[in-house]
């Protein structure tokens, strides 16, 4: 069977856990040569050793995507490594919450920052590695197809109380993938969003019935609370048509999907992953 991504380099942001490691399994195993990327080397390493067990090629770059530097390290090791760059998957972040009158002028910019800031610094080191690419593919009369997969949510949707900061930056995140794929069609980018709706990973852990503190992790230095109340679980399954919580594979499905020739006249668009609910 032919592999839809043989000889493609893919960018995935966040990579080494959750949803982000689900796509960059998904993609390796469909042929595409992957840039992992994790806050920690431990997680982006495991990765990238699975997808090298299994026949494919990784390279790794870690480090903290906020970081000023980070987007043109990223596009710098596809472009050492693998010579190029055909997919970038913008999936990096993690959530900090609280209601407005609670929240930090700190919470509120580090969350624009990861989820707002830096696909824009990742998209903006990449651009002109794209153009220079599409303009000689086009003297030599050939048509490459480049994807651009921007990670929203629900929340940047439709809103959700007490996150304040993240649906702003996930809202203006569907903003930045039209401007894009106005600004990039002309190089044969197909830029677009895949919204998630509740998908079970580490960040959204069901947390037990008698547990008096919340789950943490730690993010550049902080203790983060994650995890969700049992009831709370519950009650959203139950607003979901298809009834339950997606898995991270079912996530990077919906990723993949965008990455396939068959999205080669598709570009700006918003798909929302989330088991049929609308909120």
């Amino acid at each position: 069977m032919t592999k839809k991504l043989a000889g493609k380099v893919a960018l995935i942001s966040g990579s080494g856990r959750g949803i982000g490691q689900a796509i960059a399994l998904k993609l390796a195993a469909e042929g595409a040569r992957v840039v992992v990327n994790d806050l920690d080397a431990g997680p982006a390493n495991d990765i990238a050793a699975r997808i090298r067990q299994a026949g494919g090629e990784a390279a790794v770059c870690t480090g903290d995507v906020a970081a000023a530097d980070f987007g043109e390290r990223f596009v710098k090791t596809a472009l050492e490594r693998f010579g190029g760059l055909d997919i970038i998957v913008n999936n990096a972040g993690f959530t900090w919450d609280s209601v407005i009158q609670k929240m930090s002028d700190e919470q509120w910019q580090t969350i624009l920052d990861v989820h707002l800031t830096a696909p824009f610094r990742i998209l903006r080191a990449a651009s002109e590695p794209i153009r220079i690419a599409a303009k000689k593919e086009k003297e030599e009369g050939r048509a490459v197809h480049r994807k651009v997969v921007n990670v929203s949510s629900i929340s940047g949707l439709f809103g959700n109380a007490g996150q304040v900061n993240y649906s702003a930056a996930k809202s203006a995140l569907i903003g930045m993938t039209r401007t894009l794929a106005k600004e990039w069609g002309r190089y044969n980018v197909n830029v677009n969003c895949v919204a998630f709706g509740y998908i079970k990973t580490r960040m959204t852990q069901e947390l037990s019935k008698d547990q008096v503190k919340p789950t943490t992790i730690e993010v550049a230095g902080r203790e983060l609370p994650v995890g969700i109340q049992p009831e709370m679980i519950k009650a959203m399954e139950r607003m979901i048509p298809l009834g339950r919580g997606g898995t991270p594979e079912e996530a990077a499905d919906a990723v993949y999907l965008f990455c396939t020739p068959e999205s080669n006249y598709i570009s700006g668009q918003v798909v929302l992953a989330s088991g049929g609910l609308f909120l």
